[in-house]
Protein backbone atom coordinates (compact mmCIF):
# COMPACT_ATOMS: atom_id res chain seq x y z
CA UNK A 1 0.00 0.00 0.00
CA UNK A 2 1.58 3.67 -1.07
CA UNK A 3 0.89 6.40 1.84
CA UNK A 4 -1.16 8.90 0.27
CA UNK A 5 0.52 12.59 -0.09
CA UNK A 6 -1.17 14.46 3.06
CA UNK A 7 0.62 17.68 3.09
CA UNK A 8 1.55 20.26 0.32
CA UNK A 9 4.38 22.95 -0.24
CA UNK A 10 3.52 25.68 -2.76
CA UNK A 11 6.04 28.67 -3.96
CA UNK A 12 3.68 30.94 -6.35
CA UNK A 13 0.92 28.86 -7.51
CA UNK A 14 2.71 25.45 -8.20
CA UNK A 15 3.41 22.87 -5.91
CA UNK A 16 6.90 22.77 -4.99
CA UNK A 17 6.99 19.53 -2.61
CA UNK A 18 4.44 16.76 -1.79
CA UNK A 19 4.41 14.76 1.62
CA UNK A 20 3.27 11.29 2.15
CA UNK A 21 2.45 9.44 5.20
CA UNK A 22 0.18 7.67 7.56
CA UNK A 23 -2.00 8.55 10.34
CA UNK A 24 -3.78 6.61 13.19
CA UNK A 25 -6.03 6.96 15.04
CA UNK A 26 -7.46 4.86 17.99
CA UNK A 27 -8.85 4.43 21.21
CA UNK A 28 -8.50 3.23 24.46
CA UNK A 29 -9.93 -0.49 23.39
CA UNK A 30 -8.04 -0.58 20.09
CA UNK A 31 -10.25 0.44 17.89
CA UNK A 32 -9.71 3.22 15.00
CA UNK A 33 -11.16 5.91 14.84
CA UNK A 34 -9.72 7.39 11.65
CA UNK A 35 -6.77 6.23 9.86
CA UNK A 36 -4.89 7.59 6.77
CA UNK A 37 -2.28 5.37 4.83
CA UNK A 38 -0.69 1.84 5.90
CA UNK A 39 -0.82 2.06 9.87
CA UNK A 40 0.30 -1.73 10.42
CA UNK A 41 3.41 -0.29 8.95
CA UNK A 42 6.48 -0.51 11.61
CA UNK A 43 8.26 3.21 12.87
CA UNK A 44 10.77 4.18 14.90
CA UNK A 45 8.90 6.19 17.53
CA UNK A 46 12.01 7.98 18.56
CA UNK A 47 11.19 10.83 21.53
CA UNK A 48 7.62 10.93 20.46
CA UNK A 49 7.53 7.80 22.96
CA UNK A 50 8.97 9.55 25.84
CA UNK A 51 6.19 9.41 28.34
CA UNK A 52 6.52 5.81 28.01
CA UNK A 53 9.89 5.75 28.50
CA UNK A 54 8.86 7.80 32.24
CA UNK A 55 6.83 5.28 33.59
CA UNK A 56 9.11 3.59 35.46
CA UNK A 57 10.10 6.70 37.17
CA UNK A 58 7.23 7.26 38.45
CA UNK A 59 6.20 3.48 38.93
CA UNK A 60 9.58 2.85 41.04
CA UNK A 61 8.80 4.98 43.30
CA UNK A 62 11.21 7.55 42.38
CA UNK A 63 9.33 10.76 41.38
CA UNK A 64 7.55 10.81 44.45
CA UNK A 65 11.26 9.87 46.77
CA UNK A 66 12.33 13.21 45.03
CA UNK A 67 9.45 15.69 45.56
CA UNK A 68 8.92 16.11 41.42
CA UNK A 69 5.38 17.60 40.41
CA UNK A 70 4.76 18.76 37.07
CA UNK A 71 7.85 20.77 35.40
CA UNK A 72 9.53 17.59 36.57
CA UNK A 73 7.78 15.42 35.26
CA UNK A 74 7.16 17.06 31.70
CA UNK A 75 10.65 17.97 31.54
CA UNK A 76 11.28 13.94 32.09
CA UNK A 77 9.01 13.58 28.83
CA UNK A 78 10.62 16.51 26.97
CA UNK A 79 12.89 17.21 24.28
CA UNK A 80 13.30 20.65 25.12
CA UNK A 81 15.58 24.04 23.47
CA UNK A 82 18.09 23.59 25.74
CA UNK A 83 16.83 26.88 27.05
CA UNK A 84 18.29 28.18 31.04
CA UNK A 85 14.88 27.23 32.63
CA UNK A 86 15.26 23.56 30.76
CA UNK A 87 18.70 22.86 31.37
CA UNK A 88 18.63 24.37 35.36
CA UNK A 89 15.48 21.72 36.11
CA UNK A 90 17.40 18.98 34.55
CA UNK A 91 20.28 19.53 36.71
CA UNK A 92 17.80 20.15 39.83
CA UNK A 93 16.65 16.83 39.30
CA UNK A 94 20.29 15.48 39.08
CA UNK A 95 20.72 16.96 42.39
CA UNK A 96 18.18 15.53 44.26
CA UNK A 97 19.67 11.71 43.54
CA UNK A 98 23.41 13.17 44.50
CA UNK A 99 24.51 13.85 41.05
CA UNK A 100 25.61 15.80 38.06
CA UNK A 101 25.96 16.33 34.60
CA UNK A 102 28.80 13.83 34.55
CA UNK A 103 26.26 11.08 35.25
CA UNK A 104 24.32 12.17 31.64
CA UNK A 105 24.94 9.93 28.81
CA UNK A 106 23.30 11.49 26.39
CA UNK A 107 26.34 13.35 24.77
CA UNK A 108 26.55 17.21 24.28
CA UNK A 109 25.15 19.33 21.61
CA UNK A 110 24.04 23.12 20.52
CA UNK A 111 20.08 23.96 20.37
CA UNK A 112 18.16 23.30 17.37
CA UNK A 113 16.24 26.72 18.24
CA UNK A 114 17.70 29.29 16.67
CA UNK A 115 16.90 31.76 19.61
CA UNK A 116 18.41 29.68 22.04
CA UNK A 117 21.28 28.86 20.05
CA UNK A 118 22.53 32.13 19.60
CA UNK A 119 22.23 32.80 23.61
CA UNK A 120 23.98 29.38 23.85
CA UNK A 121 26.87 30.95 21.49
CA UNK A 122 26.75 34.47 23.53
CA UNK A 123 26.98 32.81 26.95
CA UNK A 124 28.80 29.26 26.57
CA UNK A 125 31.97 28.29 25.85
CA UNK A 126 30.66 25.02 24.57
CA UNK A 127 27.05 23.07 24.89
CA UNK A 128 27.14 20.41 27.90
CA UNK A 129 24.94 17.06 28.13
CA UNK A 130 22.59 19.51 30.08
CA UNK A 131 21.53 21.36 27.13
CA UNK A 132 21.15 18.00 25.38
CA UNK A 133 17.54 18.12 24.22
CA UNK A 134 17.16 14.66 26.00
CA UNK A 135 18.50 15.85 29.36
CA UNK A 136 15.39 15.62 31.14
CA UNK A 137 14.40 11.95 30.32
CA UNK A 138 18.04 11.29 30.92
CA UNK A 139 17.80 12.75 34.78
CA UNK A 140 14.87 10.91 35.13
CA UNK A 141 16.53 7.57 34.30
CA UNK A 142 19.72 8.52 36.38
CA UNK A 143 16.59 9.26 39.22
CA UNK A 144 14.42 6.03 38.73
CA UNK A 145 18.12 4.20 38.91
CA UNK A 146 19.22 5.31 42.22
CA UNK A 147 15.74 5.48 44.09
CA UNK A 148 15.93 1.36 43.01
CA UNK A 149 19.46 0.50 44.24
CA UNK A 150 20.47 0.37 40.33
CA UNK A 151 24.09 0.97 39.37
CA UNK A 152 22.89 4.00 36.84
CA UNK A 153 26.38 3.20 34.64
CA UNK A 154 25.97 2.59 31.22
CA UNK A 155 21.92 2.78 31.64
CA UNK A 156 21.67 3.75 27.99
CA UNK A 157 22.56 0.18 27.39
CA UNK A 158 20.34 -2.91 25.89
CA UNK A 159 21.09 -4.65 28.80
CA UNK A 160 20.98 -2.66 31.69
CA UNK A 161 18.40 -3.13 34.11
CA UNK A 162 16.34 0.31 33.59
CA UNK A 163 16.46 -0.24 29.67
CA UNK A 164 15.07 -4.08 30.35
CA UNK A 165 11.91 -2.29 32.79
CA UNK A 166 11.57 0.26 29.99
CA UNK A 167 11.31 -2.69 27.07
CA UNK A 168 8.69 -4.35 29.07
CA UNK A 169 6.92 -1.40 30.19
CA UNK A 170 6.84 -0.39 26.00
CA UNK A 171 5.76 -3.75 24.90
CA UNK A 172 2.72 -4.16 27.89
CA UNK A 173 1.50 -0.82 26.04
CA UNK A 174 1.71 -1.35 22.61
CA UNK A 175 1.30 -5.26 22.29
CA UNK A 176 4.39 -5.32 19.89
CA UNK A 177 7.59 -7.69 20.52
CA UNK A 178 10.39 -5.48 21.35
CA UNK A 179 13.75 -7.30 21.00
CA UNK A 180 16.89 -6.75 19.23
CA UNK A 181 15.47 -7.63 15.87
CA UNK A 182 13.63 -4.49 15.61
CA UNK A 183 16.25 -2.19 18.16
CA UNK A 184 18.02 0.68 16.31
CA UNK A 185 19.93 3.50 18.77
CA UNK A 186 18.63 6.69 19.42
CA UNK A 187 20.58 10.01 19.00
CA UNK A 188 20.60 9.91 22.77
CA UNK A 189 22.13 6.98 22.41
CA UNK A 190 19.28 4.75 24.31
CA UNK A 191 17.25 1.61 22.09
CA UNK A 192 14.22 2.88 19.97
CA UNK A 193 11.71 0.26 18.85
CA UNK A 194 9.67 -0.16 15.70
CA UNK A 195 6.40 -0.93 16.38
CA UNK A 196 3.44 -0.66 14.17
CA UNK A 197 1.51 2.69 13.72
CA UNK A 198 -1.31 1.31 15.54
CA UNK A 199 0.08 0.20 18.30
CA UNK A 200 1.94 3.05 19.34
CA UNK A 201 -1.61 5.03 19.47
CA UNK A 202 -3.67 2.25 20.98
CA UNK A 203 -0.66 2.46 23.58
CA UNK A 204 -1.07 6.25 23.86
CA UNK A 205 -4.89 5.85 24.04
CA UNK A 206 -4.62 3.50 27.08
CA UNK A 207 -2.25 6.21 28.72
CA UNK A 208 -4.83 8.54 27.94
CA UNK A 209 -7.90 6.47 29.51
CA UNK A 210 -6.21 3.89 31.31
CA UNK A 211 -8.26 0.97 29.95
CA UNK A 212 -6.61 -2.18 29.52
CA UNK A 213 -4.29 -1.19 32.42
CA UNK A 214 -3.34 -1.92 36.21
CA UNK A 215 -4.63 0.35 38.71
CA UNK A 216 -0.96 1.59 39.22
CA UNK A 217 -0.03 1.79 35.68
CA UNK A 218 -3.33 3.66 35.02
CA UNK A 219 -2.30 6.23 37.66
CA UNK A 220 1.23 6.93 36.73
CA UNK A 221 0.11 7.20 33.06
CA UNK A 222 -2.54 9.99 33.80
CA UNK A 223 0.11 11.52 35.99
CA UNK A 224 2.71 12.19 33.42
CA UNK A 225 0.16 13.20 30.84
CA UNK A 226 -1.43 15.39 32.89
CA UNK A 227 2.27 17.00 33.88
CA UNK A 228 2.88 17.55 29.90
CA UNK A 229 -0.44 19.34 29.44
CA UNK A 230 -0.20 21.43 32.44
CA UNK A 231 3.69 22.29 32.22
CA UNK A 232 4.00 22.48 28.34
CA UNK A 233 6.96 25.05 27.55
CA UNK A 234 9.30 22.01 30.02
CA UNK A 235 7.81 19.35 27.01
CA UNK A 236 9.59 21.57 24.69
CA UNK A 237 10.05 25.35 24.86
CA UNK A 238 9.42 28.66 23.38
CA UNK A 239 7.42 28.40 20.11
CA UNK A 240 7.83 24.60 19.34
CA UNK A 241 4.90 22.87 17.91
CA UNK A 242 4.82 20.72 20.95
CA UNK A 243 4.11 23.17 23.30
CA UNK A 244 1.88 25.37 20.94
CA UNK A 245 -0.67 22.38 20.42
CA UNK A 246 -0.98 21.86 24.24
CA UNK A 247 -1.59 25.90 24.70
CA UNK A 248 -4.15 25.61 22.03
CA UNK A 249 -6.30 24.20 24.24
CA UNK A 250 -5.15 23.69 27.97
CA UNK A 251 -5.34 20.59 30.05
CA UNK A 252 -7.14 19.09 26.73
CA UNK A 253 -4.64 18.32 24.33
CA UNK A 254 -1.27 16.12 24.90
CA UNK A 255 1.42 15.96 22.27
CA UNK A 256 4.96 14.88 21.88
CA UNK A 257 7.26 14.64 19.12
CA UNK A 258 10.17 12.74 17.54
CA UNK A 259 12.48 12.26 15.19
CA UNK A 260 12.34 11.71 11.44
CA UNK A 261 8.57 13.27 11.33
CA UNK A 262 6.33 11.32 14.33
CA UNK A 263 4.25 12.93 16.35
CA UNK A 264 1.77 11.06 18.92
CA UNK A 265 -0.52 13.08 20.51
CA UNK A 266 -4.30 12.05 22.98
CA UNK A 267 -7.35 14.19 23.75
CA UNK A 268 -7.72 12.44 26.70
CA UNK A 269 -11.47 13.57 27.26
CA UNK A 270 -12.18 12.04 24.13
CA UNK A 271 -10.38 9.12 24.60
CA UNK A 272 -8.12 8.55 21.66
CA UNK A 273 -4.90 9.09 20.62
CA UNK A 274 -2.89 9.72 17.33
CA UNK A 275 0.44 8.07 16.23
CA UNK A 276 1.57 9.49 12.72
CA UNK A 277 4.23 9.86 10.24
CA UNK A 278 5.49 11.53 7.71
CA UNK A 279 7.29 9.36 5.24
CA UNK A 280 10.25 11.40 4.52
CA UNK A 281 11.16 12.57 7.68
CA UNK A 282 10.11 16.10 7.25
CA UNK A 283 9.21 17.95 10.68
CA UNK A 284 6.90 21.10 8.72
CA UNK A 285 4.75 18.31 7.14
CA UNK A 286 4.64 16.16 10.42
CA UNK A 287 3.49 19.32 12.35
CA UNK A 288 1.07 19.96 9.76
CA UNK A 289 -0.31 16.33 10.02
CA UNK A 290 -1.03 16.57 13.51
CA UNK A 291 -2.69 19.68 13.87
CA UNK A 292 -5.02 18.74 11.23
CA UNK A 293 -5.93 15.61 12.71
CA UNK A 294 -6.40 16.93 16.44
CA UNK A 295 -8.15 19.81 14.64
CA UNK A 296 -10.78 17.10 13.47
CA UNK A 297 -11.87 16.05 16.95
CA UNK A 298 -12.58 20.28 18.03
CA UNK A 299 -16.15 21.39 17.44
CA UNK A 300 -16.07 23.23 13.27
CA UNK A 301 -15.61 26.74 14.12
CA UNK A 302 -14.56 26.52 17.51
CA UNK A 303 -11.56 28.24 19.04
CA UNK A 304 -9.52 25.26 19.00
CA UNK A 305 -10.41 24.08 15.45
CA UNK A 306 -9.85 27.40 13.94
CA UNK A 307 -5.99 27.55 15.60
CA UNK A 308 -4.92 24.30 14.84
CA UNK A 309 -6.56 24.33 10.85
CA UNK A 310 -4.25 27.49 10.88
CA UNK A 311 -1.09 25.55 12.36
CA UNK A 312 -1.87 22.64 9.36
CA UNK A 313 -2.55 25.36 6.78
CA UNK A 314 0.21 28.80 6.78
CA UNK A 315 1.91 30.52 4.79
CA UNK A 316 5.38 30.97 4.26
CA UNK A 317 7.00 34.47 4.08
CA UNK A 318 10.85 35.16 2.85
CA UNK A 319 13.60 37.41 5.38
CA UNK A 320 11.76 40.34 3.64
CA UNK A 321 8.84 39.65 4.06
CA UNK A 322 7.14 38.60 1.27
CA UNK A 323 4.79 35.89 0.62
CA UNK A 324 6.14 33.19 -0.88
CA UNK A 325 4.17 30.07 -0.83
CA UNK A 326 2.06 27.94 1.65
CA UNK A 327 2.62 24.77 3.78
CA UNK A 328 -1.15 23.12 3.70
CA UNK A 329 -2.76 19.79 4.18
CA UNK A 330 -4.73 18.16 1.22
CA UNK A 331 -8.19 16.58 0.23
CA UNK A 332 -7.23 13.17 2.23
CA UNK A 333 -8.23 15.15 5.39
CA UNK A 334 -12.01 16.14 4.65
Amino acid sequence: MSNPVLVEVTRGSLVESRHSGSIAVVDGDGRVAFSLGEIEANVFPRSACKAMQGLPLIESGAADAYGFGDKELALACSSHSGEDEHVALAASMLSRAGRDMEALECGAHWSSDQKTLIHQARTLERPTALHNNCSGKHAGFICACCHQGIDAKGYVGYDHPLQQQIRDTMGSLTGAVLGHDNCGTDGCSIPTYAVPLKALAHGFAKMATGNGLGRERAKASRRLVEACMAEPFYVAGTGRACTVLMQIAPGRIFCKTGAEGVFCAAIPEQGIAIALKCDDGTTRAAEAMVAATLARFFEKGGKEEVALTAMANKSMRNWNGIHVGDIRVTEAFA
